[in-house]
């Protein structure tokens, strides 16, 4: 698709929070968080002329690396939230993507990530074969502490195991990122996750997984490790 009349470096877009997206309390659930940041870094690929489309045409696509999401508020049902987000770095095969989330002018998340192109048909790491020179790169941070390189455990508290299901795949044939942080956040402490006391959420990837694979879970309280077949497909740390 060519380049959209309406791109802009800086991309912004407004949400009502459904009931759909919540707790039971009525906030907003993290994955959610997760599943809004990656609409509105779609919607701005797609302005750009570099979405999953356009990379197909080179068999090409856009994998998620790390993610690092620090919380200060989370909204809860019926708020209008603005998600804003820019490129600050892009390189290569690899690119770091910002975003922010705001209430009522307040910022209230911020989310830094770090993607790498894949070729669809060797599995493995490409060169970004389309245009993006048109994109300004911004070196400003949407994060107060870095994207993490999380530091497994030697020892786990408890396992849990499960296959991956045909609702956890998606377009590009492998589970969908924000599949990985439901899996554990199903497996740990409830009171944890409803009572708005996460700060931040580190989430590293590995490997990828596909439908029907057998994953163990195996985590702490606040520490998370997903493999397969005895190898680490994915980490997250919980900071409360």
């Amino acid at each position: 698709m060519p380049i959209s009349s309406d791109f802009t470096s800086i991309f912004q877009h407004n949400f009502e929070i459904g009931f759909q997206h919540c707790y039971p309390t009525g906030f907003l659930k993290h994955t959610e968080i997760c599943n809004l940041f990656q609409i509105v870094a779609g919607m701005h690929a797609d302005l750009g002329g570099i979405s999953y489309l356009d990379m197909q045409q080179h068999h090409q696509a856009w994998v998620l690396s790390r993610m690092r999401i620090e919380i200060t508020k989370v909204p809860k049902w019926k708020d209008v939230i603005t998600i804003k987000t820019w490129i600050k770095t892009l390189e290569n095969s690899r690119s770091i993507r910002c975003l922010e989330m705001y209430l009522n002018d307040e910022k209230i998340v911020g989310c830094e990530t770090f993607w790498v192109v894949i070729n669809t048909k060797t599995r493995r790491p490409d060169i970004l074969a389309l245009p993006h020179n048109h994109f300004e790169k911004f070196d400003t941070d949407s994060i107060s502490n870095p994207i993490q390189k999380i530091n497994i455990p030697e020892a786990f508290t408890f396992k849990n195991e499960r296959n991956i299901l045909l609702s956890d795949i998606d377009i590009v044939n492998h589970a969908n990122n924000v599949k990985y942080l439901e899996w554990c956040l199903d497996v740990t402490n409830v009171e944890t996750v409803l009572s708005n006391t996460i700060k931040a959420l580190n989430l590293n990837y590995l490997q990828e997984l596909n439908f029907n694979d057998a994953i163990e879970i195996h985590h702490t309280e606040n520490q998370f490790l997903i493999t397969k077949e005895g190898k680490s497909c994915f980490a997250l740390e919980i900071e409360i």
